[in-house]
């Protein structure tokens, strides 16, 4: 299966100020990029640790950064990488389909939260990995 850096959609996401912390909007079975429900889960991230590289068959990710920043990297079938920032600044949801390579670092003083919104139950027999180095890309901001 090809997959284009150009598949991956990111879209801007509602923040509600409110008294005492505000709302942050996360994604509505309405929205684009949802397709259905099958988990959502929590990674939690340290500043300048780096998770990578995982590729899921299935799995199609719906990712947000409730707390912190986190820098997302991507590699398509046509060797294209495309990095994206989500966080507390820029807080957006990217829908990224199965088939991409990806990892991601944190960027932020303090450790970051990743919220995944999937469409399937998480099943080690779905996704692959591969080792950091496997991998060429400089992690360095």
């Amino acid at each position: 299966m090809k997959v284009s850096i150009k598949d991956i959609i990111k879209y801007p996401l509602r923040v509600i100020p409110v008294d005492g912390g505000n709302v942050m909007h996360g994604i509505k079975n309405s929205d684009n990029g949802f397709i259905k429900f099958g988990e959502a889960y929590f990674s939690y991230i340290q500043k300048n640790r780096v998770k990578a590289w995982k590729k899921h068959s299935l799995m199609q990710l719906n990712l947000m950064v409730p707390k912190g920043q986190v820098l997302f990297v991507f590699l398509d079938t046509y060797g294209l990488f495309r990095e994206e920032i989500l966080g507390e600044n820029n807080n957006d949801r990217l829908t990224v389909p199965p088939g991409f390579w990806f990892g991601f670092k944190g960027i932020h003083s303090e450790e970051s939260i990743i919220l995944n919104i999937s469409n399937i139950i998480h099943d080690d027999n779905e996704v692959k990995k591969k080792k950091i180095e496997e991998i060429k890309y400089n992690w360095m901001l």
